[in-house]
């Protein structure tokens, strides 16, 4: 079997820069060297998304985002998690071998459930169960991470093992972590020392992929900066300037430590404007491209609906074989 990659992303509104460096466009390089697999995943968003209209727009908002950014449907299977039956039920398979244990150690849901953790959905709980399936259901050889998911990787490689161990088997190909990129994690244009969110209350604090050119431009002008001469990478004491210089390096495709000694001794106004004009002629494509592709709600749809097609077709096969191997009696 050719290197398959899966990943997905959550469908929710304000897809901004961080998405897009950090993930996107990493995936859109992959299609040229692996067999692709995108999700959106919709059954992990419904843990904190309990509108439905609300659901159905950001799916839809994602995809334009997705294809906008160069995903080619036709090269790569795009599709939603909840069209394919698979991804569930070979969660459950999952839950029944997966000890407590290993989910009471997630970091992530003890951030996201904060202080509350008896009123937390058990949804957000067994999540890393959950993303274990929808990797292992197509058995993807390399999963792209950031930071905060290679805990949930490792999680998956466990669950792989622990299903081949259970069984006596050699069935499931521990997947392997992809971290790329100069820019895998974008901080905030206000403030350098949290992450870019669509969260944050400030419009300004980051850039969304719908911006158009003059909106580009004047968040870049505006993003937080320090006193000191030039522009130098150091994320203790300069992290707005820091966080500048890597998108910069990231959009221009360069080596963060090239583009530093290039401006280390550039006034910050001047590289603002640098960064401002990079960062338009990069996006304001993407943001065009992508309002016109959601005008057509249908096409959309079609994509998605092909996709999920192709997503059964690797998946079905993959989990009649499981069911098989765990002595379910199929008809």
């Amino acid at each position: 079997m050719a290197d398959r990659v899966f990943s997905g992303i959550q469908p929710t509104s304000g897809i901004h820069l961080g998405n897009y460096l950090g993930a996107i466009r990493n995936w859109v390089t992959m299609q040229e060297s692996y067999d692709c697999i995108y999700c959106i995943v919709d059954l992990h968003a419904l843990t904190v998304v309990h509108d439905a209209r609300e659901m159905l727009s950001n799916t839809r908002e994602v995809a334009a985002a997705l294809l906008a950014s160069g995903i080619d449907p036709k090269r790569s299977v795009l599709f939603v998690q909840s069209n394919v039956a698979a991804h569930t039920q070979l969660a459950w398979i999952f839950n029944c071998i997966t000890p407590m244990g290993w989910l009471n150690k997630m970091t992530q849901f003890k951030e996201k459930a904060g202080k509350d953790r008896e009123g937390a959905v058990t949804g957000l709980f067994d999540y890393p169960v959950l993303m274990a399936a929808d990797i292992l259901a197509y058995r993807a050889t390399h999963v792209p991470v950031g930071d905060d998911q290679k805990q949930h990787l490792e999680l998956a490689r466990n669950i792989a093992g622990m299903f081949n161990r259970k069984f006596a088997v050699d069935y499931f190909t521990l997947p392997e972590p992809m971290i790329l990129g100069e820019a895998t994690r974008v901080m905030s244009l206000r403030d350098g020392t949290k992450k870019m969110s669509k969260s944050d209350p400030s419009e300004q604090s980051r850039l969304n992929l719908v911006d158009d050119a003059d909106t580009i431009a004047q968040k870049i002008r505006r993003a937080k900066s320090d006193s000191l001469p030039g522009v130098t990478y150091d994320p203790a004491s300069r992290p707005e300037a820091s966080n500048l210089l890597t998108i910069y390096a990231a959009l221009s495709n360069r080596p963060r430590a090239e583009v530093e000694v290039e401006l280390e001794s550039s006034p910050f106004s001047d590289f603002k404007s640098r960064l401002a004009d990079l960062a338009v002629a990069k996006l304001s494509p993407i943001a065009a491209e992508m309002r016109r592709i959601s005008a057509d709600p249908g096409y959309i749809d079609q994509i998605l609906r092909e996709g999920a097609e192709r997503a059964d077709a690797i998946a079905a096969p993959i989990l009649r074989e499981v069911e098989g191997l765990v002595g379910f009696l199929r008809p």
